[in-house]
């Protein structure tokens, strides 16, 4: 959202000012819209996002993510990052984390765990925010030329302690973070048109001069010419020239710098495609001399040799018919078949690369599948790249994981020795394998491959990529020289998607689907000690036997209820039997499908065991109670149908709220203590009366009911969980088992060959004689 404050905004304009700009006449600083420099004028745009809780790390979803989009001609980026915290006692000192990254979301690594393997990682830039004394923190960070397009910032706390703290037991101190963005952007910006040279002037070392040029397609590459280089003064000509914008966390800007009137020049190999380029020239001057320069920028066209899409389309679909007459590619070259038959060299070295139709098929959310129109084998040779467009700049690709597969038929390859090396970048692809074998262009730094008769297969997975337009280059190599491999060629099989988690993150994470406003990305959340991008690190992983103890731990100590029920049948609280065994039936397979790793059984839907299973533990311990005021039997099954239905409802609001147990409890305690009063003062005597139902009974069951609180409220960790848990129900099933009361007297105990006969027997007649017949 645009916006803002006039005290921020004339905070972020002061320091603009300050940069190298005035504020022009007719502006003032409550809006900061407009500013003038020489002739051009700057406009300012101020972008606000609400202000975000941060989470301490365990796993990528821990982390706040903020998105944002830089407008095209910007020349001057500046954060403004807020950080604060509440007043109370329980805030503490904190390090805030800030990770920056230009077109997709950062990616990081606070915990130090593996990612999976042929992954590319580059390490985010991030800036560390202290809050100690002070409640706010407030940070700038500065970008002068920012690339255009999306913008991430990540923030995130330490990693977290693995406490499980139960929802209203204790208050978390809440820190908040807030990321705003102020942009300076040139309204005019001059264009460089390519081939002809264009006079500008740089009016002072504080007013650097700013120009852009567009790349067209198939730019091989690209040369920058600065000339005829003069100062006002008359002296030595001293400039600076910047090509290209900041990309964060890697900046591959190209610098040179001009002394003298000697023409001074750059090449760029594989400039980026479609796509504006900033230059910047700066005066290294004296203050008050001016420069005048005279720009030229020329590009080196590449012939491109494929058939189109549509003619592969109208090929397919004309696959019965043959293919037309007279129909050609787009660069002049004959129509193939489906299939495709091979060039001839000839015909290769007119070209400098060879396209390959490539149909992207959206599939879900951040899944993306890449279909070859040509069959998934594409020729490769020497002679000039095979090229594959992976597009990937909708803007809502950048969440997942790109993955590149290449499997080498070594049955294609005629040289045993040869090589077939791959790169994939983004932007613009790179046409040099040949010569260099560098997988890079003017402005990124590619990702390699090989394969080999050796070595078949080569996969790469690319984590977040950019948004842009990326590009799969192949080519043979021979050790000889090329004219050894002129005649060669190789079948290259190839499998490209983007997939929300790379292998769905294992059979030991879940990927889940995040979401920022309308952004979506992935994240995996890992379980049983695994830890990593993909859940592939096992350094802190269970074993095998460790997961089924677990597993039997918490699903097992579930039977300690069988006691309780049985107490509770033989002194007839049939209902309250029947609520115990209704928890332990659904703790036991809750916890079977709540276990992280290959210890898992679900009966059925996990949501639906985990509802039933607190429903049933607030239940027991509301009816135990209730049981124990020893009301009127009317009275209590009113309380048992009412109070269930209550708790349902609360349940279902909150699930895991501490007042969902406790406040029960505690109306249910009032409900006991008031009814004890009432015997008490009836009877005249304390209730209940009898020192051993105290001393063996209700005290030792009291006892255990604290300490299972205890234990549920304040030990357990995601360590310690499956033996802290199963405690738990070890000391609330015994504690059931002290606190009900005996049976009513005027109720005889079971007796089993009574109740069941099978035998004669002797009726006495008590009603009493009236009358006799004579």
């Amino acid at each position: 959202s645009k916006g803002s404050s006039p005290a921020t905004l004339e905070l972020l304009c002061a320091s603009v000012a300050g940069v190298a700009l005035q504020p022009a006449p007719s502006s003032h600083a409550g809006n900061c819209c407009a500013l003038c420099l020489s002739d051009s004028l700057y406009v300012s745009e101020y972008f606000s996002q609400s202000a975000q809780k941060l989470s301490f790390y365990s796993w990528y979803g821990n982390a706040k993510l903020f998105h944002f989009h830089v407008p095209e001609d910007t020349v001057l980026l500046r954060w403004l990052l807020q950080a604060s915290r509440g007043k109370g006692p329980e805030c503490t000192n904190m390090e805030i984390t800030v990770h920056f990254r230009f077109g997709a979301p950062p990616v990081i690594n606070p915990l130090g765990t593996r990612f999976p393997a042929n992954a590319t990682v580059r390490p985010s830039y991030n800036i560390s925010i202290t809050l100690s004394s002070a409640v706010q923190n407030t940070t700038f960070v500065n970008i002068t030329t920012p690339a255009a397009g999306d913008w991430f910032i990540a923030a995130h706390l330490p990693e977290a302690a693995g406490r499980i703290e139960v929802k209203g037991f204790s208050t978390p101190c809440p820190y908040m973070f807030q990321a705003d963005m102020f942009v300076l952007r040139l309204t005019e910006m001059p264009v460089l048109e390519p081939g002809v040279a264009m006079p500008q002037t740089v009016v002072s070392p504080a007013k650097p001069l700013h120009v852009k040029v567009f790349v067209p397609k198939h730019a091989a590459g690209m040369r920058f010419e600065l000339r005829s280089c003069v100062t006002s003064e008359q002296k030595a000509c001293a400039v600076r020239v910047v090509l290209g914008s900041i990309t964060l966390p890697q900046s591959f800007q190209r610098i040179i710098t001009c002394v003298g009137n000697v023409n001074c020049s750059l090449a760029l190999d594989s400039p980026p495609w479609e796509k504006w380029l900033q230059i910047m020239v700066e005066s290294l001057g004296a203050a008050n001399a001016s420069v005048s320069v005279e720009m030229l920028a020329s590009f080196t066209a590449c012939r491109p040799g494929s058939t189109s899409s549509f003619l592969n389309f109208s090929s397919l679909n004309q696959s019965q018919a043959g293919p037309r007459p007279g129909s050609t590619g787009a660069a002049g070259s004959s129509a193939l078949p489906a299939g495709g038959a091979s060039r001839n060299v000839s015909d290769q070295r007119s070209f400098c690369l060879q396209y390959q139709p490539v149909v992207r098929e959206d599939l879900d959310v951040v899944s993306v599948r890449y279909r070859l129109l040509n069959g998934p084998s594409v020729p490769v040779h020497s002679i000039s790249p095979t090229l594959l467009l992976l597009n990937l700049n909708t803007g809502m690709d950048s969440g997942g994981s790109l993955v590149v597969n290449l499997l080498l038929n070594k049955t294609s390859v005629s040289l045993a020795n040869a090589t077939v090396v791959a790169c994939v970048s983004a932007a613009s692809p790179v046409l040099s394998l040949n010569a260099t074998q560098n997988c890079s262009t003017a402005f990124f730094q590619g990702y390699p491959l090989s394969m080999s008769t050796s070595s078949a297969e080569a996969m790469l997975i690319v984590l977040y990529p950019q948004t842009d337009d990326w590009f799969l280059s192949l080519q043979l190599i021979c050790p000889k020289g090329q004219g050894e491999c002129n005649a060669a060629e190789a079948k290259v099989t190839v499998f490209a998607y983007l997939t929300p988690c790379f292998n769905d993150c294992g059979p030991y994470g879940q990927c889940s689907l995040l979401r920022r406003h309308g952004y979506l990305y992935a994240g995996c959340s890992c379980k049983a000690g695994w830890g990593g991008w993909s859940c592939t690190d096992d350094t802190k992983a269970q074993s095998v036997g460790a997961q089924n103890l677990a597993t039997l731990l918490l699903t097992l100590s579930n039977l300690m209820f069988l006691p309780a029920i049985a107490v509770a049948v033989y002194r007839y609280y049939l209902v309250e039997a029947s609520v115990y065994t209704y928890t332990m039936f659904f703790s036991t397979f809750y916890h079977a499908c709540d276990q992280p790793g290959v210890a898992v059984m679900c009966i059925m839907d996990y949501d639906t065991l985990q509802y039933c299973d607190f429903l049933g533990s607030v239940v027991s311990i509301w009816v135990t109670i209730l049981c124990m005021s020893r009301v009127k039997k009317i009275l209590k099954y009113v309380l048992f149908v009412l109070g269930t239905l209550l708790i349902a409802m609360s349940l279902q609001l909150d699930r895991r709220g501490v007042w969902n147990m406790m406040g029960p409890c505690l109306f249910a305690l009032i409900i006991m203590i008031a009814a004890w009063v009432y015997h008490g003062v009836k009877r005249r005597h304390c209730y209940p009366s009898s020192w051993k139902r105290w001393v063996f009974y209700l005290l030792p069951g009291i006892t255990l009911a604290f300490i299972a609180i205890s234990v549920y409220a304040f030990m357990e960790t995601n360590e310690n969980y499956y033996y802290t848990h199963s405690t738990w129900h070890v000391l609330v099933a015994c504690s059931v088992a002290f606190l009900l009361p005996p049976r009513d007297k005027h109720k005889k105990p079971w007796a089993w060959s009574q109740k069941l006969t099978c035998r004669y027997q002797i009726c006495q007649n008590d009603r009493e004689e009236l009358y006799a017949v004579t």
